[in-house]
C-alpha cells in the first residue's frame, strides 16, 4: 500500500513541519515548529490533531527540547520536560504511552546530546509503526463487509485519517482499504461541532481521494438511518479501557445510541496504544475541558483579509456561556468490534488480545 500523498508530519531534522489544521479547508500551510514550547502550543492549540499524530508530534518535541540543551542533565529536568508536553492534551492515551517510553529510552545516558539523538530515532520509529499499524487495521476492517457488496455507506465522527495519525487513518483508513479493495464507499461525516473536524478535515480528505462524502450535522444520524441503507459507523478513538468503554470526540455517544437503537454496526477503530488496561471502566478516563469561546464562536471563520464572517465571529449572544468537553465515553455495550492492526474483536476480549501483545 503506497504513502499518503501529503504527509501531515515532517521532520526536518532541525525541526518539526506540520500541516495546520487549523487552516483546512481554506489551505494548506505547514508550521515550521523550532520548540518544545512550540510544539506544545501546537497540540493545545488543536494546529495538530488526533491520537496517534499527537504523540508523534510530542515525542519531537521533547527531541527540539533535548537539542536545545547542552552538557550533563538531572532527572528533574527530563521529568519537567515531559510533564510539560504530557499536559497539552491529557485525555489521549498514545501520547501519555510513548512519553513513558521516551523516559524509559533515555537509560543510563547522562547528555543532551545523546537524549536528543534517542527521542528523535524513537519518534522516527513511531511514525513508521503508526503507518504500518494503520495500513494494518484498514485491511482488517474491510474483511467485516461482506465481499459481494460493492457499494457500502458509512457514518463517520471527528476526523479519523491521514491527519490524525502518520498517514492512512484509522476509520479512514479503513474506508481507503475499501475503496482500493474497489468497493464504492460512500461517506456521511458528521461534521463534528464545535471545531468541525468532519466538516472541515474528514470532507477535505475525502475530496482530496475521490471517496463520495456528504456532511451532515451532528443531530441529522437519526434521519440517516430512518431513510438511507447505513452498513456501518466507523469511529476512531483517544482512549479505551479495560472493559471495553471508549473515550472519542463529543458527540461520538449519542452516535452509538442512534446506531444502536437501529441495529447499525458501532465500530472502532484502534491502534494498539489505544488500549489503557490500566483502567477498568471508562469512568477513570480523565476528560479534557476546553475554552468556551470554541462553542460560542467561530474564530476560523474570517475571510482572506482577516475580517470574521460573522460580527466577531459569534454564533452566540455576548455573555452567553457554554460547556465545551472534548470527549464523551461510549459504553462497551454499544460497540460490535474494536478493529485494530491485531485483528477485530469484540470488547469482551480485549483483555486477553492486548495481554498476549
Amino acid at each position: 500500500m503506497s504513502q499518503p500523498e501529503f504527509l501531515p508530519i515532517q521532520w526536518k531534522s532541525t525541526f518539526l513541519s506540520l500541516l495546520d489544521q487549523r487552516a483546512l479547508p481554506g489551505k494548506k500551510e505547514f508550521l515550521q515548529i523550532h520548540t518544545v514550547e512550540d510544539t506544545i502550543d501546537a497540540i493545545r492549540d488543536m494546529a495538530v490533531r488526533g491520537a496517534p499524530a499527537i504523540a508523534i508530534s510530542g515525542i519531537f518535541g521533547l527531541t527540539l527540547g533535548a537539542k536545545k540543551k547542552s552538557g550533563n542533565i538531572i532527572p528533574e529536568e527530563i521529568d519537567s520536560l515531559i510533564n510539560q508536553v504530557f499536559e497539552s492534551r491529557p485525555t489521549a492515551v498514545n501520547l501519555s504511552f510513548a512519553l513513558q517510553e521516551a523516559k524509559k529510552r533515555v537509560g543510563e545516558e547522562t547528555d543532551w546530546e545523546s537524549i536528543a539523538k534517542i527521542w528523535e530515532s524513537f519518534a522516527l520509529e513511531m511514525m513508521v509503526d503508526d503507518l504500518k499499524a494503520n495500513q494494518a487495521l484498514g485491511q482488517n476492517g474491510a474483511e467485516l463487509f461482506p465481499k459481494d457488496q460493492n457499494q457500502i455507506h458509512i457514518i463517520t465522527h471527528c476526523n479519523t485519517g491521514a491527519l490524525a495519525t502518520a498517514g492512512h487513518g484509522t476509520a479512514l483508513g479503513v474506508i481507503r482499504s475499501l475503496r482500493d479493495q474497489g468497493k464504492k464507499v460512500v461517506v456521511y461525516a458528521d461534521e463534528t461541532r464545535p471545531f468541525l473536524q468532519g466538516s472541515r478535515l474528514t470532507a477535505f480528505e475525502m475530496l482530496e481521494e475521490g471517496i463520495e462524502c456528504y456532511i451532515i450535522t451532528d443531530g441529522m444520524s437519526g434521519w440517516l438511518m430512518n431513510h438511507r441503507k447505513i452498513d456501518a459507523v466507523l469511529v476512531g478513538c483517544d482512549r479505551v479501557a479495560a472493559n471495553g468503554d471508549t473515550a472519542n470526540k463529543i458527540g461520538t455517544y449519542n452516535l452509538a445510541i442512534v446506531a444502536h437503537e437501529h441495529n447499525v454496526p458501532f465500530y472502532v477503530c484502534a491502534t494498539k496504544d489505544s488500549f489503557d488496561l490500566n483502567l477498568k471502566t471508562g469512568d477513570e478516563i480523565p476528560i479534557e475541558m476546553r475554552k468556551e469561546s470554541e462553542v460560542t464562536q467561530f474564530d476560523f471563520l474570517k475571510t482572506a483579509d482577516g475580517k470574521y464572517l460573522l460580527p466577531e465571529g459569534k454564533t452566540s449572544p455576548i455573555g452567553a456561556r457554554a460547556l465545551n468537553p472534548s470527549f464523551d465515553i461510549t459504553k462497551a455495550k454499544f460497540i460490535k468490534n474494536f478493529i485494530t492492526e491485531m485483528g477485530c474483536f469484540v470488547p469482551g476480549e480485549i483483555l486477553v488480545r492486548l495481554k498476549s501483545v
